[in-house]
């Protein structure tokens, strides 16, 4: 179990290493998402309404699941996973968690290659199942503590003019080519890279 402040968010991590007592599990609908970091083989995952699997090498992030799916463990595995409660993950991403329904995705999709690979290669190095689980806490907390404010994308619809969010969203995209979640990524790192810069109308330049 998780030390407040993420016991709120989180169910429980663990470490797991060796023979899986399962080579596929199936399992069913369920509010509560999971995050896995791979070290060892890959794993594989099928999303409910896939034909096949799909592999993950490094790790994999699955979240709010509709339909029944599967996830294929190596022969032998070795990993570090966190088991959120409903609406846990949230915190942890980048984007709103309802577009990861039904979808699963690799961590770096979530966090990028680059702060990926170099926790991966933490956990590697860690002495014992013990300080890879305190590593992870950290990582944990880290980007709890780092998290932007939530964004209010219903009152900025009503903002823009749009009756509804899912309006808004529709011709949001048909007209800057993003979703406003890589909208809004996009403007923060525009505006990190220019600090003081008037830019503050709409839409950001994506170049």
């Amino acid at each position: 179990m998780p030390p407040p402040p993420l016991d709120t968010l989180i169910d429980d991590l663990y470490f797991l290493e060796g023979v899986p007592p399962y080579i596929r599990l199936t399992l069913p609908p369920a509010p509560s998402p999971l995050l896995i970091v791979n070290l060892g083989a890959r794993s594989r995952v099928r999303a409910g309404t896939d034909i096949a699997s799909a592999e993950y090498a490094g790790g994999c992030v699955v979240t709010m699941p509709t339909h029944a799916w599967e996830f294929g463990y190596p022969p032998r595995t070795r990993s570090v996973g966190v088991h959120f409660k409903p609406r846990g993950l949230a915190p942890f991403l980048p984007m709103p968690a309802v577009e990861l329904c039904d979808r699963p995705v690799t961590v770096e999709q979530v966090w990028g290659r680059s702060a990926t690979a170099e926790l991966r290669d933490r956990l590697a190095e860690a002495d014992g199942p013990h300080e890879m689980l305190a590593l992870r806490e950290e990582e944990l907390t880290r980007r709890l503590r780092e998290t932007a404010g939530p964004i209010d994308w219903s009152g900025l619809a009503h903002d823009a003019g749009y009756f509804d969010q899912a309006h808004f969203g529709h011709e949001f995209r048909a007209f800057t080519g993003l979703t406003p979640t890589r909208y809004v990524e996009v403007r923060r790192r525009f505006l990190r890279e220019h600090p003081g810069h008037a830019m503050d109308g709409w839409p950001l330049p994506t170049d």
